[in-house]
């Protein structure tokens, strides 16, 4: 088996818990007199910070949602100051205002740390050549492998995202031998690689990280398949700090929790209360080291499970079960979180032209996500004005991807022929299937 840091990953139970409690009083205290919003959440249920004594303490503590980070945009999270903030990460978010997360530089090496503690756990090593494929910039993915990957010793290869043809050329050229990106992309490139001509012997990879959208078992075997590696599922997100919070390890039985740094429950989505092993629910974490934004049992909307169960690579953190969905209406479109509000206010921008009537279409073809948004156009915009109607064809389909950061194709449909409902509306059919 591969370690980074044996001595944490497989720490004994009651070690962990002794650390884990001990890093709970130090970050409520943190929040308690450097985050406002915190503070304020644990006076309105009269809990001070002396009550919390151990991590059996957890459910105590007030739940922390998405709208806390918009609501106290863009700093307002932050319980350190603000010289002392080296990164600044951001998500999209419903109102148009992005969702931050800021670092210091303890947190850049404690999420350097568990990126390394990822790409070991599947064999990389000192000198290994890591194509990291993920996007790079605001969004998380790109930098933390980067990170993780020169801290591991290994050469990074910082390609991001697009570009096809260059990746191609720059993996078989490299001798890349891990790929680092999303599943979709990675059938994608498999796909482009076999209209090359080229063969996985043609290359040096022997293993992928992907991650950041939804993914099947049947799709993990299409990936080996066609690329000839064995593929491994990473998770995380930018409000606990990024890829890293859990991976999977050779033995592919589940992602490894690094609950050391991030401490996970699963609650009841209907009642919130905390769900033994097994159960599936919500995914909740508390972040137990972080210093720029820590966050008390942040509700990720995720839907998963926890095992406790022994895995055979020795690892003592408990491991979550592919994320099967969200409570929420979020879409992952192509890695990309999207909210079907942000296309509504693009639509309903276009002075009067476009019916406040649409509907989003999401499918996966040929393993690559695709959206589309049939929209309803007002009746004084005449259809047989061909060069107007795709002239403004044209401008949403920009403003849709200026806004959400993922392209989608835009159809026009004459008036009326979108649904009505007379009690909430149903804006989108997501055709994708994650069991």
């Amino acid at each position: 088996m591969y370690y980074y840091n044996k001595a944490v990953e497989c720490m004994t139970k009651q070690e962990k818990k002794a650390m884990q409690s001990e890093r709970l009083i130090s970050v409520v205290k943190r929040v308690y007199d450097n985050v406002p919003a915190y503070r304020a959440k644990m006076y309105e249920i009269k809990l001070k910070p002396s009550d919390i004594k151990s991590i059996d303490d957890l459910y105590k503590l007030p739940f922390t949602t998405k709208s806390d980070l918009r609501n106290n945009y863009p700093f307002g999270m932050f319980a350190s100051p603000k010289e002392d903030i080296v990164r600044l990460h951001a998500s999209s978010g419903t109102t148009g205002k992005l969702t931050v997360a800021g670092y210091t530089k303890k947190d850049i090496d404690d999420w350097a740390e568990c990126c390394a503690r990822a790409l070991a756990a599947i064999g990389a090593k000192k000198g290994s050549v890591i194509h990291i494929a993920y996007g790079y910039g605001l969004f998380t993915g790109g930098l933390g492998m980067h990170y993780g990957a020169e801290l591991l010793g290994a050469t990074a290869v910082p390609v991001s995202s697009g570009n096809t043809p260059r990746q191609i050329m720059l993996m078989k050229d490299f001798g890349a031998e891990v790929l680092c990106c999303t599943p979709s992309y990675a059938i994608y490139l498999a796909d482009e690689i076999a209209k090359m001509g080229l063969t996985p012997a043609d290359f040096n990879l022997k293993s992928g990280l992907f991650g950041a959208e939804p993914w099947t078992e049947e799709m993990r075997q299409e990936i080996e398949r066609k690329l000839g590696i064995k593929a491994y599922d990473i998770y995380g997100l930018s409000e606990i700090t990024g890829p890293g919070v859990a991976s999977e390890c050779v033995c592919q039985s589940g992602s490894h929790i690094n609950d050391d740094l991030f401490y996970p429950e699963i609650v009841s989505v209907d009642t919130l209360e905390p769900l033994p092993a097994g159960e599936r629910g919500e995914l909740v974490f508390t972040t137990l080291a972080k210093e720029g934004m820590p966050l008390i049992r942040y509700r990720t909307r995720d839907i998963t499970s926890l095992s406790d169960s022994e895995c055979p690579c020795g690892r003592t953190g408990p491991r979550i079960t592919r994320i099967k969905g969200r409570s929420d209406d979020m879409l992952i479109i192509r890695g990309v979180n999207v909210f079907p509000s942000q296309i509504e206010s693009v639509l309903m921008s276009c002075d009067g032209r476009i019916s406040p009537h649409y509907h989003i279409t999401v499918d996966r073809v040929n393993n690559l996500d695709t959206m589309l948004i049939e929209v309803e156009l007002e009746p004084n915009v005449a259809f047989d004005e061909v060069k107007e109607v795709e002239a403004l064809r044209k401008k949403l389909a920009g403003d849709i991807i200026s806004a959400i950061g993922v392209s989608a194709e835009v159809k026009f449909v004459s008036n009326g022929s979108i649904r009505r409902s007379e009690g909430k509306a149903v804006r989108v059919t997501d055709n994708r299937k994650f069991d």
